[in-house]
């Protein structure tokens, strides 16, 4: 769950125009439950459960004239948290004694799991209101997401009907399967700002490690790699080369989304040792498919059904000179 925990950066509040009037088609609602996830501060404490695996973390979301802060506390397992200032994160690791530093990433996290312009999203994915049931104690309305092909999965939120906010996100899978699941169990809506409650609990000694895992953008073109396969409505969102590890060099990230679901490519030097499996794999509600390409080991990941990694990863190439 770790790699959950640091994978999630977020997002943005202030209490206003979210409490708008109601609207009635779901596609408007699409764009209350984005803005009210950017524009009101929040706290409370949420579950997030994939297969057999659950977790729960508490959260605070705040804003003020200088901008956005957040910080997410596990409160299971091994303290973890990650503190976001902006556009950066830090992940505090206290067990291992180590900071990660890094930019909020393409992947949108709970509870802004949409875009900010939801409007694109009904070209591939079928839309409609579903029921009004109680989440976290509150009135919410459930909005349906199909999928209008075989390259993405299904969603379902489920929205407070007083703000907008986002009490509930369910990824479907192919077969109707719930893949994972994030719920409020208790929230406040329009919290008072407090820059206490968003600070970190940990402070790195001297005997921390401190990882900069920032990356440096890189256009496409510029890499030496090229990607013949695409899938409609999925564009390019990131492209950047950071250090992967000191005895392996550099690795290339490229990140392409529907503005729902991300799907991630790393290239990076193949292993001097061992053999790397290549193939299908799992990992929580990721799919991952790796293979190998002129000495380099290529990994394709995402929320994503798995031939759609299959077909990004086999349309990665060298670019020829």
């Amino acid at each position: 769950m770790k790699r959950f925990f640091c994978f999630v950066a977020v997002l943005f509040a202030s209490c206003g125009s979210a409490l708008a009037q109601v609207p009635t088609d779901p596609l408007s609602w699409l764009g209350r439950i984005s803005s009210a996830a950017h524009k009101l501060n929040y706290t409370g404490t949420f579950t997030y459960q994939s297969g057999k695996s659950v977790e729960t973390s508490r959260i605070a979301h705040l804003v003020d004239a200088n901008g956005e802060y957040e910080r997410l506390e596990a409160l299971d397992g091994s303290p973890r948290e990650v503190v976001r200032n902006n556009e950066e994160v830090r992940c505090f690791l206290p067990e291992q004694k180590l900071l990660i530093v890094d930019q909020s990433a393409a992947r949108r996290s709970f509870p802004a799991r949409l875009p900010q312009s939801p409007s694109a999203l009904v070209e591939y994915y079928r839309i409609r209101k579903g029921e009004v049931v109680r989440v976290a104690g509150m009135e919410s309305q459930q909005i349906i997401l199909e999928p209008r092909d075989d390259m993405r999965f299904g969603h379902q939120f489920w929205a407070d009907t007083g703000s907008g906010l986002l009490l509930r996100a369910r990824l479907i899978g192919e077969k109707g399967e719930s893949v994972e699941q994030f719920t409020f169990t208790e929230v406040q809506v329009g919290a008072p700002f407090d820059k206490e409650k968003v600070k970190p609990h940990f402070v790195p000694g001297a005997d921390w490690k401190v990882v900069n895992a920032r990356g440096s953008d890189v256009k496409v073109e510029d890499t030496g790699w090229v990607f013949r396969n695409t899938i409609p409505g999925f564009r390019q969102v990131v492209s950047v080369v950071r250090q992967a590890r000191k005895e392996r060099g550099e690795a290339y990230h490229v990140v392409f989304s529907d503005g729902l679901a991300a799907i991630s490519v790393f290239i990076e030097p193949m292993p001097a040792r061992g053999n790397v499996q290549s193939g299908l794999s799992s990992s929580g509600a990721f799919n991952i498919f790796r293979r190998a390409v002129a000495d380099h080991l290529i990994t394709v990941l995402g929320e994503v059904p798995s031939q759609a990694l299959v077909r990004i990863a086999d349309g990665v190439e060298m670019r020829k000179r």
